[in-house]
């Protein structure tokens, strides 16, 4: 194989789609698998889409999720510059090139001329192209005469410069992942190619600058795919080999049904973008939901890529070693928000403790509490089985930093009995009396108690979470009293005692 060059190249109209970043992250596995160099290229042909900010988001989102760009607008490189609209003196003279050729020509059809003639044709239950079928009654230099459309270029008449498709012919081209495909040139429209603005279109900028920039495969979304036809003409009219092409499969909506959007997640409660957007309407991300990049690019990777394994949990180094565009599938991936979140659930668990305690840490400090690290090591290992993120832990540990202000009901009628308030007072004391307060030493007292006594041990011990949590939940109730100590386990029993009744 010769040296692979990949390119991410979006659009900076907004904050990028996880779809979007799994297309950067194929891209980058490709390119750490084959020793290829991957690029970042900024495509802002379309100036009135063009949103401050997103051209920034988009990089940093790469550096959040660990693709390292190799050439770029921030790295540079030898193909530069790496934006588009810092490129624009590039694509005239290939535009003027396919008119030289004959392979495209000047159109000077108005804005409303061509509104009016799609109106005309959805009236009458058809869709207007503009292709070989109608251009020669246009407003364009293949109809007029090229007096007149010389005229109306000296005059500096706006105009565009369109592709002038094969009236019919048949393309064959390869994608790596669909396979053969054959389309016929006269169900394609003459593609503008460059605009009155002076800016070329995606279709144009993208040819060239792929080709400029020694492009050897293209990795991009399915929606792209109509337009390859185009792209394969564009390579044929200029003589140039062409990159191989890979489209990849849609991501969709949880249901199945759709392509996954932003109004999904909004809907459902979970991110589609990897970081949050700030500007005009916000959207939450993925990292500031408390996701962890390894396991955010972990999720995104297997949503339509198979590694052939049972294999679930990989590094960024084991993706790319394992990566291959052929166990890429056809169809669309259906996202599943509760799996993204074991994703990120499996990272947790397997972060070192201290790690978890320090994050954790800087949450109940903005939160009023100030906890010696060591205490929260013990705290950390007690939950975090039970969690997925770390400021899940507060939901799970919060009675261990305050005594409960309120008494759940249903564990009040279902396990509070007549006996309870006695029992409980036995168990006070004993507790009272007891020097060994780690886990090991209360749990020996209390069972040797209850035993002695020939009390129902989940009679007692429910009762006694309750005054302690507040409700049926939490860890062992040892581990519990033990990190809050014996003065707060007996505060505890005489508050609950007080709330709930003797």
């Amino acid at each position: 194989m010769s040296q692979v060059r990949v390119r991410f190249a979006p659009s900076p109209t907004g904050p990028l789609h996880i779809g979007g970043v799994r297309t950067a992250l194929y891209n980058y596995l490709f390119a750490k698998k084959t020793g290829g160099t991957f690029i970042l290229r900024i495509e802002d042909t379309d100036q009135a889409r063009f949103v401050e900010g997103a051209e920034e988001y988009i990089m940093e989102a790469l550096k959040w999720c660990g693709i390292k760009v190799e050439e770029g607008i921030e790295e540079g490189g030898s193909c530069g510059p790496y934006r588009q609209s810092d490129r624009k003196e590039i694509y005239r003279q290939y535009a003027d090139l396919l008119v030289e050729k004959g392979d495209a020509y000047y159109a000077f059809d108005t804005t409303e001329e061509l509104d009016y003639l799609r109106s005309e044709s959805e009236k009458a239950g058809n869709t207007f192209i503009y292709n070989a079928g109608t251009r020669d009654k246009l407003n364009n230099s293949l109809s007029l005469d090229s007096a007149v459309w010389n005229k109306k270029l000296s005059d500096h008449e706006a105009c565009v410069i369109r592709y002038k498709m094969p009236l019919s012919e048949d393309i064959h081209f390869n994608d790596i992942i669909r396979g053969n495909i054959v389309v016929n040139t006269g169900t394609l429209d003459d593609k503008v190619l460059f605009k009155s603005d002076g800016m070329p279109t995606y279709h144009l900028a993208n040819i060239v600058d792929d080709h400029l920039m020694l492009i050897s495969h293209v990795i991009r979304g399915e929606e792209w795919l109509p337009s390859l036809p185009l792209h394969i003409m564009l390579y044929r009219s200029f003589g140039w080999d062409a990159p191989l092409f890979a489209h990849l499969p849609l991501l969709l909506k949880p249901d199945g049904k759709g392509k996954l959007s932003k109004r999904d997640g909004d809907k459902m409660g979970f991110p589609v973008f990897p970081l949050f957007w700030p500007y005009g309407e916000t959207a939450k991300g993925y990292r500031e939901e408390g996701y962890y990049p390894e396991a955010f690019v972990n999720m995104l990777a297997l949503l339509g890529w198979n590694p052939g394994t049972e294999q679930e949990i990989f590094t960024m180094e084991e993706l790319a070693e394992a990566f291959s565009l052929d166990r890429v599938g056809k169809s669309g991936s259906r996202f599943d928000p509760e799996k993204a979140k074991w994703f990120n659930h499996q990272y947790l668990i397997k972060k070192p403790v201290e790690e978890l305690a320090m994050e954790f840490r800087e949450f109940l400090r903005s939160h009023g509490y100030h906890i010696d690290i060591i205490r929260l090591d013990i705290l950390i290992n007690l939950v975090k089985e039970r969690v997925s993120f770390v400021k899940d832990i507060w939901d799970q540990t919060d009675f261990f930093f305050k005594a409960p202000d309120n008494y759940d009901q249903e564990v009040i009628k279902k396990r509070w009995k007549e006996e309870t308030p006695a029992t409980l007072l036995e168990l006070r004391s004993l507790l009272s009396s007891t020097d060994d307060f780690t886990p090991a030493g209360t749990e020996a007292a209390v069972k040797a108690w209850i035993e002695e006594k020939g009390y129902n041990m989940g009679a007692v011990m429910n009762a006694f979470r309750l005054v302690i949590v507040g409700a049926s939940r939490g860890p062992h109730m040892f581990d519990i009293i033990s990190w809050i100590g014996k003065t707060e386990t007996l505060s505890r029993i005489d508050k609950g005692l007080s709330a709930i009744g003797r």
